[in-house]
């Protein structure tokens, strides 16, 4: 049964940085793709980032582009984001996502629906 928990999530200025996590454990996830979304209240759940963990490749929405970086410790199998430069717009519920790819060299990392498994959720609140 894979597990997803994430952690360090809370209340920060804007401008600050902020790094969550997220240990995954259950199985070995070398044909996952790990991935953050996040969701407001009223808002639908939109994705932030994604790193496909057999070759660390990473991918990011616009708006987080160039502020968010997703990284992985193998090791622990933890899955990171750390998150720079926050704005008020960057307020959500941030959930940790993995989807089972195979050993496809092409894949639908953006939409939700296609993961297959969640974490609970860590609420990020950017004042300002």
């Amino acid at each position: 049964q894979v597990q997803l928990v994430e952690s360090g999530g809370g209340l920060v200025q804007a401008g600050s940085s902020l790094r969550l996590s997220c240990a995954a454990s259950g199985r070995t996830f070398s044909r996952y793709v790990l991935a953050w979304f996040r969701q407001d209240l009223g808002k639908e759940r939109e994705f932030v980032a994604a790193i496909e963990w057999s070759r660390s490749i990473t991918f990011y929405a616009d708006s987080v582009k160039g502020r968010f970086t997703i990284s992985k410790n193998n090791g622990e199998n933890t899955v990171h984001l750390e998150m720079s430069s926050l704005k008020p717009e960057d307020t959500a519920v941030y959930y940790c996502a993995a989807q089972d790819v195979g050993h496809t060299a092409v894949y639908d990392y953006y939409t939700a629906s296609l993961y297959d498994y969640w974490g609970q959720g860590t609420q990020v609140t950017v004042s300002s």
